[in-house]
């Protein structure tokens, strides 16, 4: 089904550049000219074009691009790892909190709500900024990076441990378990779906929030400063921005792919914890 969406958007691709280019990028609806240079060739590249940039020099006598992004990938991986797993913790341990204290879920929960209402790109500067004045700059993408990801971890991760079944919280109740059995034993194996669902959604928004942070942190690496240079010369070469953004993309399937993976090895022993 991925690679039938992959061939249909590639299709689609072309034919809106064959369609735009048999028109004259003009077209007349109702006596009303609707601009179709969209689809030219410096606005949409064919993905002839974007491909073959791959292996074309990223600079002037340079390294191929496809050199050039994959080391800008790994950069960029990097900080968002660090970021998925400080986020993941972060949203972990409060999800913990909110399902065991339902004052601390009433007074805290609405903030951790409201914290996604404020767009990561105002968040980013003051974050470097911050980062900078404490003297761990090289953490600030990650930083911005576990932004995005605590939030998912924590309403899917508190949804899971407080959805177990009734019957078999009254039965540990029963026999004295401990918050903490009933934690390990109980809601935690319950859980586990939920909490990958939301570490499959924070995979490919630490990717995110690492690009984006790299922007105005001033870091000469990774895919954001890539994506920046090659809009500023978007004119001279348009294949190379796309071509990044495809690196960018096929960096966050790769990071969901790799969780996805993970799950398969561990959710399947879910049923025997349970019971």
């Amino acid at each position: 089904m991925s690679l039938l969406l992959v061939v249909l958007l590639a299709l689609v691709w072309e034919g809106a550049k064959a369609f735009g280019s048999s028109v004259g990028y003009t077209l007349n609806i109702g006596g009303t000219p609707l601009d179709l240079t969209i689809f030219n060739d410096t606005q949409l590249p064919h993905l002839g074009d974007i491909f073959g940039s791959f292996t074309e020099p990223a600079q002037r006598n340079g390294a191929p691009l496809y050199q050039m992004l994959f080391e800008s990938g790994l950069f960029t991986l990097w900080a968002a790892l660090r970021g998925f797993l400080m986020g993941g913790l972060i949203g972990f341990v409060l999800a913990i909190l909110f399902a065991h204290s339902m004052l601390l879920q009433r007074g805290l929960l609405p903030y951790v709500i409201a914290s996604q209402t404020v767009p990561i790109l105002a968040v980013a500067p003051m974050v470097v900024i911050w980062m900078g004045r404490m003297g761990a700059t090289e953490w600030s993408v990650p930083m911005i990076a576990a932004y995005l990801t605590f939030f998912p971890v924590t309403i899917y991760t508190l949804r899971g441990l407080t959805s177990v079944p009734a019957t078999a919280l009254e039965l540990m109740q029963t026999y004295a378990a401990s918050r903490r059995e009933i934690l390990f034993k109980l809601r935690l194996p319950n859980a586990l779906p939920q909490i990958f669902t939301a570490l499959k959604i924070s995979a490919t928004a630490s990717v995110v929030g690492a690009i984006i942070g790299e922007l105005p942190s001033g870091i000469q690496s990774g895919l954001g400063i890539a994506i920046l240079n090659f809009a500023r010369y978007y004119n001279q070469s348009p294949p190379r921005l796309w071509a990044t953004i495809l690196a960018a993309g096929l960096l966050g399937i790769f990071f969901f792919t790799v969780i996805a993976v993970i799950e398969r090895f561990v959710v399947r022993w879910k049923p025997e914890v349970s019971e």
